[in-house]
């Protein structure tokens, strides 16, 4: 564990842009929302996620005591909301606990490549809705990677080679856009069995043309899965009926407008996002680099390779795959109330900031929360749950002490004993202080007053025991509410006049 540290100090949710955002303007925009359809409105786990996240962080909704064994200091820390959806700091949870899951459980020491499919934006709508579609779209594209693994291996005499991924499925672009896409952490190889063991047999350097190839396959593959459900080719598919038009017509009214990088709600309905940046900078179209190919709207992306033994450097690249959409650092306020999204890099028009009302950005926000009880980690080969040499493979390379228990998934949330007692090893959820050690590098159960050691002595989640020791406390009690719905502050026509000028600050191309 990192040194102790008096650096950690608990987050303040109101500060943060994404907060006020959400507080300041959701029940204008589920207001707005609610007359495209004469008051139908958003879906109930949409709004279930914008009121979760308004309590995220709050001392009101809950918390943890932790004490100081040597000084007695109390430290509480607020329960967050868990949301699957947007929140950074949920998000940023999971994506580390996610992470440090698949380095240390589930990948052996072996090459791991990353694969990155990106899709065409009619089939990006409706993969975001029928995520049954979408695991089809997922397993025909790792299907395609392994099977092109399988033949490598042949070819090279390794007859019963088998290969592992695992997929990620990615519900946002780089401008909060509505955008499935698939990042694929695949082992760079097959494994073979003999006896009880197995052995790994890497592959040789990939090029452009085995991505061309693989490409080819994911889109005839696409292709077959679609007619086998009644959609029609890729082009076609928007011909087809719309299950999200019938189970959400508003939300899938917004999600249209999302993957198209349009406004769906307000007088800017319909027109493009603005667009900030330097036009002087505008390049031709990227150029397809190495391992790089595109086919038909489809694209594939294949040149990140991580080697064998560096497993922190794959643990930067599983936690980029996880990533949640928003970056609190990327969002600012302009004097006239309006958000700037920063990008991560330059468009070739030169674009560097993307400037939304508060409701446009909450509409984009809105999209990209999937829907309940769906898995958007996916395990494929030899790395899928019931895989019969997926134990074998796991502990691929790991020593093995006499005595040992081997626990080949990590799906038990209890200790492996040492046979006299005493756990060894944590094999379920990480905890908290574990993940913010490995993350951020401090100790947050340090006792900033005297460097003793806090531990865990409640979970309080009575609302009436949290309203008396807050109280008791000095400490606020009470969660704010979102504020209410506002009436636009100029007429319609007005409006529409003032957005027809401002839309885009220089020529753009889409």
């Amino acid at each position: 564990m990192a040194s102790p540290s008096t650096s950690y100090q608990a987050r303040q949710p109101a500060q943060g842009v994404l907060y006020q955002v959400v507080r300041d303007h959701f029940e204008t925009f589920r207001a707005q929302a609610a007359d495209l359809r004469d008051g139908e409105g958003l879906p109930r786990f949409v709004e279930q996620e914008f009121r979760d996240f308004l309590r995220c962080g709050w001392l009101g909704g809950g918390f943890a005591r932790f004490r100081c064994t040597a000084c007695g200091l109390d430290r509480l820390v607020p329960f967050s909301c868990r949301g699957r959806g947007f929140c950074p700091s949920c998000g940023g949870r999971r994506m580390a606990e996610r992470a440090a899951h698949l380095v240390d459980r589930v990948f052996p020491p072996v090459p791991v490549r990353q694969w990155v499919l990106s899709l065409p934006h009619r089939l990006r709508y409706r993969l975001a809705w029928d995520h049954d579609l979408c695991r089809g779209v997922a397993g025909a594209f790792m299907r395609a990677v392994l099977g092109f693994l399988r033949r490598q291996a042949r070819a090279a005499g390794v007859m019963d080679g088998r290969g592992g991924a695992v997929a990620i499925v990615q519900r946002f672009g780089g401008a909060l856009n509505l955008n499935i896409h698939f990042h694929a952490l695949v082992i760079d190889g097959v494994f073979s069995k003999d006896d009880t063991r197995v052995r790994f047999h890497p592959r040789p350097d990939l090029d452009t043309a085995d991505v061309d190839e693989v490409l080819a396959t994911v889109t005839a593959h696409v292709r077959r899965l679609l007619e086998r459900q009644g959609l029609g080719a890729v082009d076609e598919a928007d011909n087809a009926a719309d299950a999200w038009a019938e189970d959400a017509p508003v939300l899938a009214g917004i999600a249209a407008a999302s993957v198209q990088g349009r406004v769906a709600l307000g007088h800017r309905a319909g027109a493009r996002v603005r667009r900030r940046g330097d036009p002087s900078t505008a390049s031709e179209t990227w150029a397809l680099g190495r391992c790089h190919a595109r086919y038909d709207g489809f694209d594939l992306h294949a040149g990140l390779l991580v080697p064998a033994g560096q497993r922190e450097r794959l643990e930067r690249v599983s936690r980029y795959a996880l990533r949640p959409p928003v970056a609190q650092d990327r969002l600012s306020l302009t004097p006239e109330g309006q958000v700037r999204l920063r990008l991560g890099r330059r468009w070739s028009d030169g674009t560097t900031h993307l400037l939304f009302d508060p409701v446009e950005l909450l509409e984009r926000l809105a999209v990209l929360t999937p829907r309940p009880r769906i898995n958007l980690i996916l395990y494929h080969g030899v790395l899928a749950p019931r895989a019969a040499w997926r134990s074998l493979v796991v502990g691929f390379g790991a020593p093995v002490s006499p005595g040992e228990v081997a626990v080949a998934d990590g799906s038990s949330n209890q200790s492996v004993g040492d046979g006299n007692g005493a756990p060894r090893r944590r094999v379920g959820g990480r905890l908290w202080a574990d993940l913010m050690a490995r993350t951020f590098g401090f100790d947050v159960l340090a006792c900033p007053r005297c460097g003793g050691r806090l531990r865990l002595i409640a979970l309080i989640e009575d609302a009436s025991v949290v309203l008396r020791l807050l109280q008791h406390l000095g400490l606020p009690t009470q969660i704010p509410e979102p504020y209410p719905a506002r009436a636009p502050p100029l007429s319609l026509d007005g409006l529409a006049a003032r957005g027809a000028h401002d839309d885009i600050v220089f020529d753009s191309r889409s």
